[in-house]
């Protein structure tokens, strides 16, 4: 899952690129609205975390321009601004949720996994496939009843899988969703990692399509 996040503050930006990345999600981080309005546009994100004090464009302009061409990503509005005026504002104009600085990491986690679910109809953080589990909270991964341990990537690539069960994921899908755009991505990147997770799970866990891409089967 990749996050957009829209931060000015660096050490602010610093501290929630890391509780992400720890999080297993990928994450571009842009510090203006500008920046922020055309990463948005351009790029596909399962949510996006947004400051309202912004140069060269302010958050709820950020938020308008969004929901204005139509775009529903959830968005998460992350400030120090208090007032209960502009949090009205801010959810009238298409926001999902809301945030007020100082925060714990562990809410800002707990309200991301929420608005993911409801983007995705899902009415709990772990995510079932027949035998196969994938708990979003504890980052742990259960097959045929004993917990298996996977890398941080690994978990992340798997994640995309169980979200859609069924559905063909191309190479180019796959690495838009769990690389952010600093991070070198090799040829055989998901390749690579598609082998990690057969290792420890098991060979038919994920299926190669041919040419096309790769799918996790949905349970029957």
């Amino acid at each position: 899952m990749r996050m957009l996040l829209v931060e000015d503050d660096p050490l602010i930006g610093e501290a929630v690129c890391q509780t992400l990345r720890d999080a297993r999600y990928a994450v571009d981080w842009v510090t203006d609205g500008k920046q922020a309005s055309l990463a948005a546009s351009t790029e596909q994100y399962s949510a996006v975390l947004l400051d309202l004090g912004l140069p060269g464009q302010d958050g709820l302009a950020v938020l308008r321009q969004l929901r204005q061409a139509g775009n529903t990503v959830p968005v998460l509005v992350i400030t120090a601004r208090g007032a209960i005026d502009e949090r009205i504002a801010g959810l009238d104009l298409g926001a999902d949720d809301y945030l007020v600085k100082p925060f714990h990491v562990g809410e800002l986690l707990a309200r991301l996994r929420a608005l993911t679910r409801r983007q995705g109809h899902e009415a709990s953080s772990i995510l079932r496939n027949g035998e196969l589990s994938l708990d979003q909270t504890n980052h742990e991964i259960w097959f045929h009843g004993v917990q298996r341990q996977l890398s941080a990537r690994e978990f992340a690539l798997l994640r995309e899988f169980l979200q859609r069960p069924g559905a063909i994921l191309s190479r180019a899908e796959l690495e838009s969703r769990i690389y952010g755009w600093n991070e070198e991505v090799e040829s055989n990147a998901i390749e690579f990692l598609i082998h990690g997770i057969r290792r420890k799970l098991d060979a038919g866990v994920i299926k190669n399509i041919r040419g096309v891409g790769w799918m996790v089967p949905k349970a029957e």
